[in-house]
Protein backbone atom coordinates (compact mmCIF):
# COMPACT_ATOMS: atom_id res chain seq x y z
CA UNK A 1 0.00 0.00 0.00
CA UNK A 2 1.26 3.20 -0.93
CA UNK A 3 2.25 5.95 2.03
CA UNK A 4 0.31 9.28 2.35
CA UNK A 5 3.35 11.13 0.82
CA UNK A 6 2.99 9.00 -2.39
CA UNK A 7 1.23 10.40 -5.36
CA UNK A 8 -0.63 7.15 -7.27
CA UNK A 9 -2.82 7.02 -9.89
CA UNK A 10 -6.39 5.41 -9.39
CA UNK A 11 -6.96 2.17 -10.61
CA UNK A 12 -2.84 1.74 -10.95
CA UNK A 13 -1.90 -0.36 -7.92
CA UNK A 14 1.20 1.57 -6.07
CA UNK A 15 3.77 -1.61 -6.89
CA UNK A 16 3.17 -0.69 -10.51
CA UNK A 17 4.86 2.73 -10.65
CA UNK A 18 8.64 3.57 -11.03
CA UNK A 19 10.32 6.59 -10.59
CA UNK A 20 10.88 8.61 -13.91
CA UNK A 21 13.99 11.12 -13.95
CA UNK A 22 13.55 13.79 -17.00
CA UNK A 23 15.67 16.06 -17.66
CA UNK A 24 16.10 19.33 -20.05
CA UNK A 25 18.87 20.60 -21.43
CA UNK A 26 20.35 21.95 -25.02
CA UNK A 27 23.77 20.86 -24.42
CA UNK A 28 24.91 17.60 -25.91
CA UNK A 29 27.58 17.32 -23.67
CA UNK A 30 25.31 17.99 -20.54
CA UNK A 31 22.95 15.33 -21.33
CA UNK A 32 25.70 12.44 -21.58
CA UNK A 33 27.56 13.67 -18.40
CA UNK A 34 24.04 13.49 -16.53
CA UNK A 35 23.53 9.77 -18.45
CA UNK A 36 26.78 9.00 -16.91
CA UNK A 37 26.33 10.40 -13.61
CA UNK A 38 22.89 8.90 -13.19
CA UNK A 39 24.03 5.43 -14.78
CA UNK A 40 20.73 3.01 -14.25
CA UNK A 41 19.72 4.28 -11.11
CA UNK A 42 16.04 4.81 -12.68
CA UNK A 43 15.05 5.45 -15.99
CA UNK A 44 15.83 8.51 -17.67
CA UNK A 45 14.94 11.07 -20.31
CA UNK A 46 16.62 13.02 -21.60
CA UNK A 47 15.52 16.01 -24.15
CA UNK A 48 16.64 19.16 -25.33
CA UNK A 49 13.86 21.91 -24.39
CA UNK A 50 10.15 21.81 -23.03
CA UNK A 51 8.95 21.96 -26.47
CA UNK A 52 10.33 18.12 -26.95
CA UNK A 53 9.32 16.81 -23.72
CA UNK A 54 5.32 18.22 -24.35
CA UNK A 55 5.74 16.70 -27.93
CA UNK A 56 6.93 13.08 -26.29
CA UNK A 57 4.27 13.33 -23.39
CA UNK A 58 1.57 14.89 -25.42
CA UNK A 59 2.05 12.12 -28.09
CA UNK A 60 -0.61 12.21 -31.08
CA UNK A 61 -2.82 14.44 -29.18
CA UNK A 62 -1.15 17.11 -30.24
CA UNK A 63 -3.34 19.34 -32.67
CA UNK A 64 -2.35 18.98 -36.38
CA UNK A 65 -0.41 22.67 -37.72
CA UNK A 66 -1.69 24.90 -40.02
CA UNK A 67 -0.56 23.60 -43.87
CA UNK A 68 0.95 27.58 -43.72
CA UNK A 69 3.36 26.65 -40.42
CA UNK A 70 6.95 25.46 -41.20
CA UNK A 71 7.27 21.96 -40.38
CA UNK A 72 10.02 21.74 -37.34
CA UNK A 73 14.11 21.18 -37.84
CA UNK A 74 13.59 17.90 -36.47
CA UNK A 75 10.73 15.80 -35.69
CA UNK A 76 10.96 14.00 -33.04
CA UNK A 77 10.87 10.52 -35.12
CA UNK A 78 13.91 11.94 -36.87
CA UNK A 79 16.24 12.13 -33.95
CA UNK A 80 18.85 9.84 -33.41
CA UNK A 81 19.02 8.71 -30.34
CA UNK A 82 21.94 6.62 -28.80
CA UNK A 83 21.03 4.04 -26.40
CA UNK A 84 24.26 3.74 -24.06
CA UNK A 85 22.96 1.06 -21.90
CA UNK A 86 22.32 -1.19 -24.36
CA UNK A 87 24.80 -0.31 -26.96
CA UNK A 88 22.41 0.52 -29.59
CA UNK A 89 21.65 3.67 -31.85
CA UNK A 90 18.44 4.05 -32.75
CA UNK A 91 16.29 6.39 -35.68
CA UNK A 92 12.73 6.00 -36.70
CA UNK A 93 11.94 2.46 -35.94
CA UNK A 94 15.25 1.23 -36.92
CA UNK A 95 18.20 -0.39 -34.58
CA UNK A 96 21.50 -0.97 -34.95
CA UNK A 97 24.06 -2.02 -32.57
CA UNK A 98 27.19 -0.64 -31.20
CA UNK A 99 30.59 -1.87 -30.58
CA UNK A 100 32.03 -0.32 -27.79
CA UNK A 101 34.60 1.85 -29.89
CA UNK A 102 32.14 2.65 -32.17
CA UNK A 103 29.56 4.21 -29.16
CA UNK A 104 32.58 5.76 -28.01
CA UNK A 105 33.20 7.88 -30.99
CA UNK A 106 29.37 8.09 -32.09
CA UNK A 107 29.28 9.80 -28.16
CA UNK A 108 32.78 11.77 -28.54
CA UNK A 109 31.41 13.30 -31.74
CA UNK A 110 27.76 14.03 -30.66
CA UNK A 111 29.39 16.12 -28.03
CA UNK A 112 30.31 19.07 -30.05
CA UNK A 113 29.07 18.06 -33.69
CA UNK A 114 30.17 21.06 -35.45
CA UNK A 115 33.63 20.50 -33.68
CA UNK A 116 36.36 19.33 -36.44
CA UNK A 117 38.20 16.45 -33.96
CA UNK A 118 41.42 15.61 -34.50
CA UNK A 119 42.90 11.64 -35.08
CA UNK A 120 44.99 12.50 -31.87
CA UNK A 121 41.93 13.72 -29.89
CA UNK A 122 39.69 10.96 -31.55
CA UNK A 123 41.93 8.65 -30.06
CA UNK A 124 42.47 9.35 -26.58
CA UNK A 125 38.63 9.85 -26.48
CA UNK A 126 37.87 6.27 -27.92
CA UNK A 127 41.01 4.16 -26.82
CA UNK A 128 41.50 6.07 -24.11
CA UNK A 129 45.73 6.00 -23.99
CA UNK A 130 48.12 8.73 -25.87
CA UNK A 131 50.81 6.63 -27.04
CA UNK A 132 49.68 5.16 -30.12
CA UNK A 133 47.90 7.92 -32.53
CA UNK A 134 47.86 5.37 -35.60
CA UNK A 135 45.35 7.30 -38.11
CA UNK A 136 44.59 4.10 -39.55
CA UNK A 137 42.79 2.85 -36.59
CA UNK A 138 40.24 5.80 -36.07
CA UNK A 139 39.84 5.28 -40.24
CA UNK A 140 38.79 1.91 -39.78
CA UNK A 141 36.46 2.83 -36.85
CA UNK A 142 34.88 5.74 -39.06
CA UNK A 143 34.46 3.17 -41.96
CA UNK A 144 32.74 1.29 -39.98
CA UNK A 145 30.29 3.62 -38.17
CA UNK A 146 29.49 5.50 -41.37
CA UNK A 147 28.48 2.06 -42.71
CA UNK A 148 25.94 1.56 -39.72
CA UNK A 149 24.93 5.00 -39.71
CA UNK A 150 23.93 4.79 -43.64
CA UNK A 151 22.31 1.64 -42.87
CA UNK A 152 19.86 2.95 -39.84
CA UNK A 153 18.90 6.25 -42.06
CA UNK A 154 20.09 8.71 -40.30
CA UNK A 155 20.92 12.61 -41.52
CA UNK A 156 23.76 12.03 -39.28
CA UNK A 157 27.06 11.75 -41.76
CA UNK A 158 30.99 11.85 -40.45
CA UNK A 159 32.76 13.86 -42.58
CA UNK A 160 36.53 14.16 -43.17
CA UNK A 161 37.94 17.40 -42.45
CA UNK A 162 41.53 17.52 -44.44
CA UNK A 163 44.52 18.22 -42.64
CA UNK A 164 42.87 17.48 -39.19
CA UNK A 165 40.66 14.44 -39.04
CA UNK A 166 36.63 14.28 -38.12
CA UNK A 167 32.97 15.94 -37.89
CA UNK A 168 29.49 14.89 -37.60
CA UNK A 169 27.39 17.03 -39.97
CA UNK A 170 23.69 17.12 -40.57
CA UNK A 171 23.64 16.95 -36.43
CA UNK A 172 19.85 16.25 -35.11
CA UNK A 173 20.01 16.31 -31.71
CA UNK A 174 20.69 12.98 -30.86
CA UNK A 175 19.96 11.96 -27.10
CA UNK A 176 22.05 9.80 -24.96
CA UNK A 177 19.94 7.11 -22.39
CA UNK A 178 17.39 4.36 -21.99
CA UNK A 179 15.69 4.81 -25.83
Amino acid sequence: MADENETTVPGEPAEDLFPLLIAVTPSPAERIRLAERIDGAAPLLLVADLDELRRLIAGPQLPARAPSAPAPAAAVGDILLIDSARSVARCRDREISLTRLEHDLLICLTAEPLRAWSYAELHRSVWHDDGRHRKADVQSLVKRLRRKLNELGTGVTIDAVRGVGFRLTDHQRPQVGDA
